[in-house]
């Protein structure tokens, strides 16, 4: 749901800020006054393209933001994760920036998203409706969802993905096995041969590192060897040596100390410096006494990190990443050998997996079948009720012969045809006209018609997330009196359930708000700004009257508004608080 919009510099918005809530939230004004902008700065919220027009004359950025309270949906919250976009609590803050440079950045919880992930997410949060933005309403994988919610088939659904995965599963793992004999054999060569040559070499785990560190000994042998000398003679050799004159210190530390107790805990630290400065002493002399070059030593190393350094080179870059190479080739060897066997096991399982999936789509199938009369009269019936009296409405479902494939799917049956959604393919067609026969929505359907549709659909189907928020852009245009009157109960119906906002032009639609808003244009300094606010009571009043009325609102008109207003609050009330406002 949204609850609050943020817009600044967009086209002839200033800065407007509006809070919205539960129910059904009405935008009105006059035509032109700016209630389409405010729609479109909600698309580019859900990822639509905008562009730098959409920046106000004289300003080279602008701002939309807009918080959403969520719902847990596991869909959308893969998304997030996805994207890397923490999620605290229920609350979603989406900002798109735009700039006349044309770097324009969007944020999701402040973390930068590209435009493609935001057009994800909101998919999950808002459903704009309007003239020419059917999208969803033409996609007929839509239909099937409204369709399904309609029949009530979620433990249908649930099982048909779960024995479609199964199957899917068990096919992909045939096909990998299925290759031709002569590639088969000829992989066998080449990972025999990868095999015996990494084995042969015996690489260890941090062998390179071991050998570089020996041979850079070996190449600095007299360097070390004096470094090695001085250290062990300025330690202990000498007769000022560190040992020598820490000795002489510490005798006069523990006289000190028996004169006054602050130096007898200096005592203990003396004598473990001493030890350590004794074990380096020899451990440097140890180190000197075993340098020695060899040639023939420095040699071999040279060999044998070519050869390692060649392995790398041809298996993954790292001594890890060779093993790595070695361990999979031992394996695939493995699956090969068995292959025939594991094959004939797996033609055997996917002929059972698919049947089961059969089975579960075709009790899905059914009950589609079952549902879809069903839904047919109740989407005609709410249609007579907005003015599309003598539309016609089908819902067209064709089902896959899977039956008589190949069970063991060498020829991919069911691919392309088959998927967790079932076998069927689910499509719904419209005519609004008498005489003319029903056809896909996208082909016939004008834009205030399939506004309406949708708007029916989705409160026949009640498929509406409670998170989800709808918006409707002008559905009623071209309409008015009763016909008005029924999109607005309908509107007020689909409230229930989930946030509507809504733009009207009709007063019959505006009587039923829950949150009314009123978008209009000002002139300062002879420039032409939009804001909008939040009216109730007698600027509500006002509000519906100039609807009715025109610009000059007469005492009747208020009075006419005033009675819309009280009946509305009796029709359908959505069982939900009012709450927030507007300033802008």
């Amino acid at each position: 749901m949204l609850t609050l919009l943020k817009i600044k510099n967009v086209a002839l918005i200033d800065s407007l800020e509006v809070e919205f809530g539960p129910g059904l939230n009405l935008l009105t004004g006059e035509t032109g006054s700016g209630k389409s902008i405010i729609v479109d700065s909600l698309g580019a919220l859900t990822g639509e393209r905008v562009s730098a027009d959409l920046i106000k004359e004289g300003e080279e950025s602008a701002k939309i933001e807009g918080l959403f309270s969520i719902t847990r949906v596991p869909d959308l919250t893969a998304i997030l994760d996805e994207g890397g976009v923490e999620l605290e609590g229920e609350e979603l803050i989406i900002r798109r920036e735009l700039s006349t440079s044309g770097k324009n950045r969007v944020f999701v919880n402040n973390q930068l998203v590209t435009q493609a992930l935001l057009r994800r997410i909101g998919v999950h949060l808002v459903d704009i409706h309007g003239q020419g933005e059917h999208a969803t309403l033409f996609d007929p994988g839509t239909h099937m969802e409204m369709l399904d919610a309609f029949a009530h088939v979620d433990e249908e659904r649930a099982r048909t993905a779960k024995t479609y995965k199964q199957w899917s599963a068990t096919r992909r793992e045939l096909r990998d096995l299925r290759q031709d004999e002569s590639d088969k054999l000829q992989l066998v060569d080449v990972l025999k041969f990868q095999v015996g040559e990494i084995r042969k070499a015996n690489p260890k785990p941090g062998e390179e590192t071991e050998l570089e560190e020996e041979k850079r000994r070996l190449n600095n042998v007299e360097k070390l060897s004096g470094l090695s000398d001085d250290a062990f003679n300025l330690l202990y050799q000498q007769d000022e040596s560190t040992i020598a004159t820490l000795d002489k210190a510490a005798r006069k530390v523990h006289e000190l100390a028996d004169f006054d107790p602050q130096f007898s805990a200096y005592r203990e630290p003396l004598e473990t410096a001493r030890v350590v400065l004794e074990d380096l002493a020899t451990t440097a002399r140890d180190f000197r006494n075993h340098l020695e070059f060899s040639p023939v030593r420095l040699e071999e190393i040279e060999t044998r990190l070519a050869e390692l350094a060649r392995l790398t080179r041809k298996y993954g870059g790292t001594i890890d990443a060779v093993l790595e190479h070695l361990a999979d080739s031992e394996r695939r060897l493995e699956t090969i050998d068995t292959a025939e066997l594991r094959e004939q096991e797996l033609e055997k399982t996917m002929a059972v997996d698919r049947e089961t999936f059969i089975n579960a789509a075709s009790v899905l199938h059914d009950k589609r079948v079952t549902a879809a009369p069903k839904f047919k009269k109740e989407v005609e019936t709410s249609l007579k009720s907005v003015a599309l009296e003598k539309a016609r409405f089908e819902v067209r479902i064709e089902a896959a012969d899977l039956a008589g494939g190949n069970p063991t799917g060498r020829e991919g049956v069911g691919e392309g045809i088959a998927s967790t959604r079932g076998f069927d393919r689910i499509e719904f067609l419209f005519s609004a006209n008498p005489g003319e026969s029903p056809k896909p929505i996208a082909k016939v359907a004008s834009g205030g018609e399939a506004s309406r549709l949708m708007l029916i659909l989705e409160t026949a189907a009640k498929t509406t997330e409670a998170g989800k928020s709808a918006v409707f852009d002008e559905i009623d245009a071209g309409i008015g009196g009763r016909v008005a009157e029924a999109v607005g109960l309908k509107l007020k119906e689909l409230s229930r359930r989930q946030q509507v906002l809504c733009v009207t032009h009709q007063p019959q639609v505006a009587s039923l708000a829950d949150q009314h808003f009123v978008v209009e244009k000002t002139m300062t300094r002879n420039r032409t700004a939009i804001g909008i606010r939040e009216v109730d009571n007698e600027d509500r009043v006002a509000e519906v009257a100039r609807m009715l009325a025109g610009e000059k609102i007469t005492e009747s008109a208020r009075k006419h508004a005033a009675e819309m207003i009280e009946a509305g609050r009796g029709k359908l009330t959505a069982e939900t608080p009012r709450r927030r406002g507007a300033k802008g």
